[in-house]
């Protein structure tokens, strides 16, 4: 068997992710499942042969050969570590956590940093909680070393936070992968819509283990391909068998190929050509060409000038756009001087008079950290800039980021925000492009669970359809009934069908929140001292394609007082009896409600009667009254220790029973019989307390996404 190979690394650039193309491609050298020469050596030979693999990046084939000597040896640390490096490689996140867990502590001194890295597998995988406990752990056991690591692993911490508060409040959109006719079980890559009809993109399209030793290189160097989308279906954002790019000489059977985009004009297309690293299992170099269309065809392709291609380095992943008045190109590269980190966004701004690219600078520190930047896409409609980084908090590893040019220049940048879930998950996200035309609907790649997999779950990347939902905001105030004035410190919430609440700290009484269409959403106030009433807002007969709405609503609050009593109207017994008649039932829905509304109340339901029968017969009357309706309160779910029946007879009355000349009274009699709840308890352990320190905000996830100063790594901290 030939141990060097032809190596595909993804991080390196063209694809980008951390997964090498050699990770999932074999060099069989005659090896079948029957027959496997390596597998019936001894063990020293055999670790040899693993190693030998793992050097050339080979995970796959070393994987098998580290399993086979841990059968032999199952508490060798080394044999644990190097299978969880290669799990970790091939992106196996649920193998690599197990394996890295188990060589710490086998061996913690020989491996510190495996407690780090299943960590990160545990993160990568959505185990928030867990990876939290495994990054503690490692600043713990390190109380006086690896300063810069124990910083990244707070940063981590942060990220898992960020993470199971994005998953617990999505962002209204849905993400569905786009299907076998563009994805295959390797990777796919830099898509680009061609207006609404069609979308470009990369492949290596392979759905089985490429064995190197069988196949030419032109049958699995990444190539560009176009799927058009088909037309006569009623499922939204499918497309067609997709056919290879042939608009110029841009596929080329030596390189590796992908990353193509036009010029605002259409006059200019560029793209990524690249190369593996001899001798280097692990990178790749990249070089941005470029064509020109003139005449009737598309010219010879050539590298882009003036220093956007720098030897010694990759530039990679082009995306020209109108910034401002001026044409740019923005690019990653890894270049070292002026460089902040791993790869940076970087771009050159090209003079469409003379033809000709300015010096390339770097973005700066708003957008590129010390670790990577990726994948630049700038939507000229907007003024956004969006880009995969896993330098800045994320929920998993690549996140997808948006930051807003200043004043129309490439060169400053406002407004960072991580986009959240679901466009970006606990496993990679890079690539993100928005429509060019019409409801911004948008692609990304990731290789989320869901995706077609080769190996694993998460092990290959693929496109991804994001389709994003109306913006519906129920906007309001919360108003004193008596003063019309707003409830100040006030917490709102809101109760969707499915009975989830969401929470919004009030400092002046106005408030904000992300409504989902197809839903019927409940919004109280609560506050001590106050009761609430509760407003109801449907979002039944909105579409995908409706546009944002407002819609506006109003909270209205009484403040409340100990012994504070109020008539229920409508209120009727059969006669002589303690027996609710159905007419009863509408006014006793809305105590029902109002409790259910304001949870820290204690009531106690009050009866009362007229003038007439002797003291014993109307006490016992309305006793049995009382309890009538206490009774169907706690049919209605109100628990029954909020409760209590009190049956005053005719020992409280509110008018006479008779006139001042001794006659019968009817208006006072009625008057008199009546049904009364007296709030009797507001308990503050029961209220939503509101928290200065903690102001609602408009999709309450939104806050915790936001990205400010120190949430990546310091530079000075790791230079």
């Amino acid at each position: 068997m030939r141990r060097k190979s032809l190596l595909f690394l993804l991080t390196a650039i063209i694809i980008v992710t951390s997964q090498p193309f050699n990770a999932l491609a074999q060099k069989t050298g005659g090896r079948t499942e029957d027959k496997d020469p390596v597998k019936e050596l001894g063990y020293e030979k055999k670790l040899r042969w693993a190693d030998a693999l793992f050097r050339d990046g080979s995970y796959y084939n070393a994987t098998d050969y580290y399993i086979q000597l841990l059968q032999e040896q199952p508490r060798n640390p080394y044999l644990v570590h190097q299978a969880a490096e290669c799990y970790y490689y091939m992106r196996d996140y649920s193998m690599a956590a197990k394996q890295y867990e188990y060589a710490y502590n086998l061996a913690k001194t020989l491996y510190p940093f495996a407690i780090y890295r299943q960590a990160l597998m545990l993160k990568m995988s959505g185990e928030y909680d867990a990876a939290i406990a495994a990054f503690q752990r490692f600043i713990d056991d390190n109380p006086k070393t690896y300063k810069k690591e124990k910083k990244r692993a707070l940063l981590e911490i942060e990220g898992c936070k960020m993470g199971k508060n994005s998953l617990s409040n999505p962002n209204l959109a849905t993400v569905k992968n786009v299907g076998p006719n563009v994805n295959s079980a390797y990777t796919e890559l830099s898509p680009y819509p061609l207006g609404d009809t069609a979308l470009l993109f990369a492949t290596m399209k392979s759905n089985s283990v490429v064995d190197l030793d069988k196949v030419k290189r032109e049958d699995y160097v990444s190539r560009m391909m176009v799927a058009r989308k088909q037309k006569y279906t009623d499922v939204v954002d499918t497309f067609e068998w997709a056919l290879q790019f042939n608009d110029g000489k841009y596929n080329d059977p030596k390189y590796h190929v992908g990353n193509g985009c036009f010029s605002p004009g259409g006059d200019r297309f560029y793209f990524t050509r690249c190369l593996e690293v001899k001798d280097s299992p692990s990178e790749m170099n990249c070089r941005i060409y470029f064509s020109v269309f003139e005449d009737d065809r598309w010219t010879e392709p050539r590298q882009v000038p003036n220093g956007v291609n720098e030897s010694g380095s990759s530039s990679t992943q082009p995306f020209f756009a109108k910034v401002g008045k001026s044409e740019v190109l923005f690019f990653s590269s890894n270049r070292k001087t002026q460089g902040r980190g791993g790869y940076d966004i970087w771009y050159s701004v090209f003079d469409a008079r003379q033809k000709t690219y300015r010096r390339p600078q770097n973005a700066g520190k708003q957008i590129n950290t010390v670790g990577d930047e990726k994948s630049p896409y700038f939507d000229s409609r907007t003024n956004m800039l969006y880009f995969a980084s896993n330098g800045w908090k994320t929920i998993g590893g690549y996140d997808i980021y948006s930051a807003e040019a200043v004043n129309g220049r490439p060169s400053r940048y406002q407004n960072l925000m991580n986009l959240g879930y679901p466009v970006n998950s606990p496993a990679d996200e890079l690539y993100y492009i928005n429509d060019p035309y019409g409801k911004p609907d948008a692609y990304v790649v990731s290789n989320r669970p869901g995706s077609i997999a080769l190996k694993n779950p998460t092990c290959c990347d693929d496109i991804w359809r994001i389709q994003y939902e109306p913006k519906i905001v129920a906007s309001g105030k919360v108003l004193n009934t008596k003063t019309q004035q707003p409830v100040s410190n006030v917490v709102v919430k809101m109760v969707d069908d499915a009975g989830s609440v969401k929470t919004y700290n009030s400092t002046d009484g106005n408030f904000e929140f992300l409504l989902s269409r197809g839903h019927t959403y409940t919004l109280n106030g609560d506050k001590l001292s106050f009761i609430s009433t509760r407003t109801s807002v449907n979002t039944e007969g909105y579409k995908r394609e409706s546009p944002d709405d407002t819609i506006n609503v109003v909270i209205y609050m009484d403040s409340i007082y100990i012994d504070s009593a109020f008539r229920m109207e409508n209120i009727y017994y059969d006669y002589d009896k303690a027996t609710l008649r159905p007419e009863s039932g509408t006014e006793l829905e809305k105590l029902i409600s109002l409790m259910q509304d304001n949870p820290s109340l204690d009531v106690q339901i009050a009866a009362h009667t007229d003038g007439k029968g002797s003291d014993d017969y109307n006490n016992t009357l309305s006793q049995e009254r009382a309890e009538s309706v206490v009774n169907y309160l706690v049919s209605g779910g109100i628990d029954r220790s909020r409760l209590s029946a009190k049956g005053y007879g005719k020992t409280k009355p509110v008018a006479p029973n008779t006139t001042a000349s001794g006659a019968d009274n009817p208006e006072g009699r009625q008057l008199n019989r009546r049904t009364e709840f007296v709030i009797i308890g507001d308990i503050p352990e029961r209220h939503e307390i509101f928290d200065s320190s903690r102001p609602g905000t408009i999709g309450e996830q939104d806050r915790n996404l936001q990205i400010g100063e120190g949430e990546q790594l310091d530079m000075e901290e790791v230079q």
